[in-house]
């Protein structure tokens, strides 16, 4: 029972004892309690005397099982790391669960020369690998006359790890603002079982386009040669796609990851 039905119930009893003049003195009362609650309130009026403000709309209910999304510009979520729904996580985990265990150390000292000259032509297509990736990654080129359509002069870059917009221009001091990312680092995959390969197959690996993204220079040069338990891009939304990448081309070439990394790697890819 509701508390109004409580007290009509209450009044109505009350109402059957009320003899004569009792009765007239009470329904004195309750006009007068009428009249009082009749009188229109001024909710909204200030102190300096403004008029009243106007009543604020009833809000109507939503048959909606869950809220509607907030819609103003100043509520943008944050981006998450399961941002990217194109991300196969599922076959990420498969492909990282099925990778050797190594201990992520090297009997021998890295070097660079050991994967051979930096941005061979590994295709045989006339172009350097860095050029190669520069055309494939920036939008707007020019290109140098006369080097086959290889030799890219300007260019725009949407950066893969910040989403920053870069202006590339080849140059001394300039060609340096965007550089070749090696999303498995040389170095790195050294020390994961590359130390074990040919000279063919390091070479190979150095330049496989499937490793390599042209990103903006000063982040490249935070990365490292850090895996991404020790350094993951600056835009989180991204997190899935690079983690899946990096396991990708793990999964392609073979090499192991640590327990920790392995780790890592799959909390990352679980919560995509």
């Amino acid at each position: 029972m509701n508390r109004s039905s409580a007290r009509s119930r209450r009044y109505r009893s009350r109402r059957k004892k009320l003899p004569g003049a009792l009765w007239a003195n009470a329904l004195i009362v309750i006009i007068a309690v009428v009249a009082v609650i009749a009188v229109p309130t001024w909710e909204g009026l200030t102190a300096s005397g403004d008029e009243p403000a106007a009543p604020r709309p009833v809000p109507t209910a939503t048959l909606s099982a869950s809220p509607e999304p907030d819609e103003s510009p100043f509520a943008e979520p944050e981006p998450t790391a399961s941002a990217d729904p194109s991300v196969d996580a599922a076959t990420a985990l498969a492909q990282l669960a099925a990778l050797p265990s190594v201990p992520g150390t090297a009997a021998a000292k890295y070097e660079r020369s050991a994967f051979g000259d930096a941005w061979y032509d590994q295709d045989r297509n006339g172009c350097d690998t860095r050029n190669d990736i520069l055309g494939r990654d920036l939008i707007d080129i020019t290109v140098k006359d006369n080097t086959n359509g290889c030799k890219v002069l300007t260019g725009t870059l949407l950066d893969p790890y910040t989403g920053e917009t870069i202006d590339f221009v080849s140059g001394v001091d300039t060609s340096v603002e965007v550089q070749i990312d090696h999303v498995v680092p040389l170095s790195w995959a050294w020390k994961h079982g590359a130390e074990y390969w040919t000279l063919e197959e390091r070479r190979a690996f150095a330049n496989d386009p499937g490793n390599l993204l042209a990103v903006w220079g000063p982040v490249n040069q935070s990365k490292s040669d850090s895996g991404p338990d020790r350094w993951m891009p600056p835009a989180e939304a991204v997190h899935c796609e690079y983690v899946a990448g990096f396991v990708g081309v793990l999964a392609e070439w073979e090499l192991g990851v640590t327990t920790d990394e392995e780790s890592f790697m799959r909390r990352t890819l679980e919560g995509c």
